[in-house]
């Protein structure tokens, strides 16, 4: 029997799961309504169409074979009605009718269904400050203010900008502005890193070097209190002072945009997400929600969360297609994923970082790795920069973090233990995680591998770390002689160190340690330093069998040290 779909909402999940239906029920009915006009579109793309990476709105509504995804798009290709500029009123599940209403003229009228689809979205948190109205303040919220900030922009308005918040969106704005615009762009973070709770504070403190290095400056541990100006933003007032802002892009998160869900009754968390099961029914069966407006289990911690994300959202949208056919689709949860370009190099996360875990319970550590995405002998090739969150207790893997350059190396290590995690993976698991080979592609011991590695010496006491930001403060305490820096690498690596801090800093290679043991000094705490970790780890091994045991291996060497922009 045929049915009438109503889908609300058609930028992501709400045209999947139309699309979807209809190939499953071609003679049923599909409506899709959109408070907009522009539908089907990928969000996720606004920061690189303001960048200029992407050229055309249009480019971003467009299928891989260049077709518009517009209203006529859908009724003569997919059979799908689209009511756009529409706004959907309430919902009555006794007589299952949506009210909605036309925004350019107020006509109203109600749709029957048979069955439902709230693909509502998101919408973006706004600060509640004063000035926040005036002309020139954006959120990144919808295709329409991506254009009306980009003509800001070619119009020559903007000199100086201001993006409040360092989550992922902030950066890509920030990149977008200061790029290809050459804008005078900060950065404003109420929290002690960028991107917080998303990475650690190790992969914090190098995307912000990168940053700084690309002359976007960043201002964290301080607080936006008002905009100023009489009709266009002219200046930000914070905590800490104030600066001269011609655009302030907010980018301080988003809110689930329930509230259609939660006038007609269902149930929504105290989060103010709708509620679904795995089939993504609300609950009321007839209705189903997905994408940016839910929140799904969290596959390592068992509990619900939020997780707005586009990939997420067209999975959904297939799941829910398939059910309102009579099928049994199930979407069990995420992990939650994310990867970031920042100019030149690429940020990713899959799972908790270890604040997270902490904060969940977990008795969690992390491990760091540097090393090469090729084979060291490979003529082309980059160093990579991973973290691995795990459990002492039972060494179950709980998130894995990367940095690197622009190429797909990052990319490709973070899914490979993103795609396990739910599983439950352990230390050993990642040692012997199976990936591909060629020294064109990688490096005979994988650094996904040897992250696992380090991981197991770490939890058995092999190896005693400490992290650059552990580094950098006895560095800075130095005078007190509390302890002595070790480098494990040739001469003419450790020479202008030694040279230069000859109390502080000592130079014996590790090749050259059993021979040398009599100048090591025993009677402070040691930090074993090598260009990535791996020298000074066998540098601690040969003391330890020497009976020198107060030692600290530095993760990530200095390779890490100075991506940290730390100035020695």
């Amino acid at each position: 029997m045929s049915q009438h779909i109503v889908v609300i909402g058609a930028v992501a999940l709400g045209p999947k799961a139309a699309c979807r239906f209809k190939r499953l029920e071609p003679d049923s009915k599909v409506t899709m309504v959109d408070s907009s006009d522009l539908i089907s579109y990928g969000g996720c793309g606004i920061p690189y169409f303001v960048s200029g990476d992407v050229s055309d709105a249009s480019q971003l509504q467009s299928t891989s074979f260049h077709m518009v995804r517009d209203a006529k798009f859908f009724q003569n290709v997919k059979d799908i009605d689209v009511l756009t500029n529409t706004r959907a009123l309430s919902i009555d599940r006794n007589k299952k009718t949506v009210k909605v209403q036309n925004t350019l003229d107020q006509r109203e009228e109600d749709l029957a269904y048979d069955q439902l689809v709230l693909a509502t979205g998101s919408r973006p948190k706004r600060l509640p400050i004063p000035g926040a109205d005036l002309k020139g303040v954006f959120t990144v919220s919808n295709l329409d203010e991506a254009m009306a900030i980009k003509q800001g922009l070619a119009d020559g308005e903007v000199e100086k900008a201001v993006v409040i918040g360092a989550g992922a969106i902030g950066l890509e704005m920030a990149e977008a502005l200061a790029d290809l615009w050459g804008i005078e762009t900060t950065v404003i973070e109420v929290a002690d890193q960028i991107l917080p709770g998303m990475v650690s504070r190790n992969m914090a403190c190098m995307a912000q070097c990168h940053l700084e290095e690309n002359d976007v400056a960043v201002r964290l541990n301080e607080m936006v209190q008002q905009l100023e100006g009489t009709d266009r933003v002219k200046k930000v007032i914070t905590d800490k002072g104030t600066m001269d802002a011609d655009m302030v892009i907010m980018a301080v998160g988003v809110t689930p945009n329930s509230d259609l869900a939660n006038k007609a009754g269902l149930e929504v968390s105290t989060h103010g997400a709708i509620v679904v099961n795995e089939r993504m029914q609300t609950t009321d069966p007839h209705i189903y929600a997905g994408g940016d407006c839910v929140e799904v289990s969290n596959l390592l911690t068992g509990k619900p969360s939020y997780f707005p994300s586009g990939s997420l959202a067209n999975r959904q949208g297939r799941v829910i297609g398939t059910n309102l056919a009579g099928g049994d689709a199930k979407f069990e949860g995420a992990v939650g994923t994310f990867i970031i370009k920042v100019f030149e190099i690429s940020l990713a996360s899959a799972g908790m970082s270890l604040k997270t875990a902490k904060a969940e319970g977990w008795d969690a550590l992390s491990v760091f790795v540097s090393q090469f995405d090729r084979a060291h002998f490979y003529p082309e090739k980059g160093l990579m920069y991973m973290e691995l969150i795990v459990d002492r207790k039972t060494e179950k893997v709980l998130g894995v973090q990367g940095l690197g350059s622009m190429t797909d190396a990052v990319f490709a290590r973070v899914n490979a233990v993103a795609a396990i995690l739910k599983y439950g993976p352990t230390t050993t698991d990642i040692s012997n995680l199976e990936l591909l080979y060629a020294p064109p592609f990688s490096a005979a011991m994988d650094i996904v591998n040897a992250l696992g590695n380090t991981a197991e010496n770490v939890l058995r006491g092999q190896n005693k770390l400490i992290d650059v930001d552990q580094f950098a403060e006895w560095w800075q305490d130095r005078a007190g002689g509390d302890a002595v820096f070790l480098d494990c690498r040739g001469w003419g690596n450790a020479k202008p160190f030694a040279e230069k801090y000859p109390d502080d800093w000592k130079s014996i290679p590790q090749d050259e340690l059993k021979q040398r043991m009599d100048e090591v000094p025993r009677d402070k705490p040691l930090v074993l330093i090598c260009n990535t970790g791996v020298r000074s780890y066998e540098a601690q091994l040969n003391l330890r069998q020497r009976g020198i045991t107060d030692t600290y291996n530095l993760q990530g060497g200095m390779a890490t040290v100075k991506k940290w922009g730390l100035n020695l």
